[in-house]
């Protein structure tokens, strides 16, 4: 007996060294921490149980057989954070450089197998630089099948990445397939093809942190939701991220008390809003002055930052925030602020998370670039995301609300529940100064100097006392109320509580055709 203890103890070790010691130092050399510390600062002290641990490749080419690692490159298994099952992967990129082999798929579908039928989230650690090449067809199946369980558990389990080194080739898709990833800065990077292909093929002459690195997916691209300075940040962001999200899509999002009053008053707020309806004010403001504890966790904070997105929550309740942003582009839609705000309404829909939506739009960005980019198909994922979702939509108009993107940002008309304004709301076609131009053209031609500007004035005011203010929509129902906005945080408890059960359907269907 003691010979098969000896033997299992040995194997256990060999298996825990991943690629060797000698590469494993050099993994740290590089300020990185290897596949398994990651899982240790992710989950729950003592909690990991590792599936596989001495499972090996199967291919025979190129010599491959002489090169065997226990646990071919992956770590996977099952854990707890904060208490809370959760099914997780790391990539060791000490182990052929993180790349997949057939066996290293199976690991991997296995844990998301388990998953999905435990009704528990999936965090993939990613450390990859793409197919096992010697393995051919057999890696590429791999990665399919990987590819296959992330569209079937897509809405059905939350699924967060974490990308702390290369991920290249086939390796970005699963990713990208997931709800939310998370990079590290200068040290993590995904792209399809690497720099000498793109050398090659365009021509261009470019770096991989210039091609894929967190900077480029974070800002311009939105590939990623988060950068995090360093890989300890990456992980706290992940169980940051994770805490708000329900374990799968039967279940609410977690209860976590607060000792902040539902029914406290921010004077502020009665301030925030410019005399002059043209000024920018910081919107991120009322949401940090409203949530419980002032905290506020915002996704793709730097990519269409016209859009703020983000958790948070109310009296306890974890909500998705999505709210215009005055400060830039004065709050208007654009093709990147609809698709961002697009796909995190519909996240949320899926995993029944209320939506929490603070409206100060002035409408779609006009333009060439905005046309032939999509305006239209694109502004329609966020009209179709908003009528789609059947979770608690609460919505608060703080200043303009005009045109289409009225429509749009969680009106009356596309099933919201609860929609307030504050006495600041514009709620109109088009502004004032707009549609003066186009009301009373003729006033306008006929006086000169001083007497236009007076004419100009008086229009203006008079279409504001008549179409922009929130109490002509609130005479036919499409405002519930006009409420005070110190008053915002305990309106908005109130409404959630009210509608924490909520039943709404949608027609009975395969599936709608969003415009993609």
């Amino acid at each position: 007996m003691d010979n098969h203890l000896d033997k299992l103890t040995n194997m256990r070790q060999k298996a825990l060294e991943g690629g060797g010691l000698d590469r494993i130092k050099k993994h740290h050399e590089k300020g990185r921490y290897t596949a398994r510390e990651r899982i240790e600062m992710l989950l729950d002290e003592g909690s990991f149980e590792e599936f596989d641990m001495f499972k090996t490749h199967r291919c025979t080419h190129f010599g491959m057989e002489k090169k065997e690692f226990l646990g071919d490159g992956v770590v996977t298994g099952y854990g707890t954070i904060n208490g809370r099952l959760v099914y997780v992967f790391s990539q060791d990129f000490t182990v052929f450089g993180g790349s997949l082999s057939e066996t290293f798929a199976e690991k991997i579908c296995k844990v998301m197998d388990m998953a999905m039928k435990n009704g528990a989230p999936v965090i993939g650690l990613n450390d990859s630089g793409g197919a096992r090449i010697q393995e051919g067809i057999e890696s590429l199946s791999g990665y399919t099948d990987i590819f296959l369980r992330n569209v079937m558990a897509s809405g059905v389990v939350p699924q967060l990445s974490g990308i702390f080194g290369p991920c290249a080739g086939g390796a970005v898709y699963s990713p990208a397939l997931t709800d939310f990833t998370i990079m590290v800065k200068e040290n993590s990077y995904m792209f399809l093809t690497g720099p000498k292909v793109v050398k090659t093929v365009t021509h261009e002459d470019v770096d991989v942190e210039t091609l894929g690195g967190a900077s480029v997916h974070t800002v311009k691209s939105g590939v990623a939701h988060l950068a995090s300075d360093s890989e300890e940040e990456a992980i706290e962001s992940l169980k940051r991220l994770f805490s708000y999200l329900p374990s799968n899509n039967m279940e609410p999002a977690p209860f976590e008390a607060t000792e902040d009053p539902s029914e406290r008053t921010e004077p502020y707020l009665d301030e925030i809003i410019p005399d002059n309806s043209n000024m920018p004010y910081e919107m991120k403001d009322v949401i940090l002055n409203t949530v419980d504890d002032g905290k506020f966790l915002e996704i793709q904070p730097a990519y269409a930052p016209n859009i703020i997105i983000g958790f948070a929550r109310y009296g306890g309740m974890s909500v998705g925030i999505v709210a215009n942003q005055p400060k830039h582009l004065a709050g208007v839609l654009d093709n990147d602020s609809s698709i961002k705000g697009a796909r995190f309404v519909r996240f949320c829909d899926a995993f029944n998370l209320p939506i929490v939506t603070l409206v100060d739009v002035p409408g779609f960005l006009p333009g060439t670039v905005q046309e032939y980019g999509g305006i239209i198909r694109n502004g329609a994922k966020m009209l179709y995301a908003y009528a789609e979702a059947t979770v608690p939509k609460v919505t608060i108009v703080t200043r303009k609300a005009y045109g289409g993107a009225y429509c749009v940002m969680s009106s009356k008309h596309l099933r919201g529940d609860i929609n307030y304004s504050w006495p600041t709301g514009e709620i109109a076609v088009m502004g004032a100064s707009g549609a003066a131009e186009i009301l009373y053209a003729r006033d306008l031609k006929k006086a000169e100097g001083e007497d236009k500007k007076k004419v100009r004035e008086e229009k203006e005011a008079e279409y504001n006392e008549s179409f922009a203010n929130p109490y002509v929509a609130a005479k036919r129902g499409y405002i519930d109320d006009v409420i005070t906005p110190s008053n915002t945080r305990f309106r908005i408890v109130k409404a959630l509580g009210m509608l924490q059960h909520k039943q709404d359907t949608n027609p009975r269907k395969k599936h709608g055709n969003i415009p993609l």
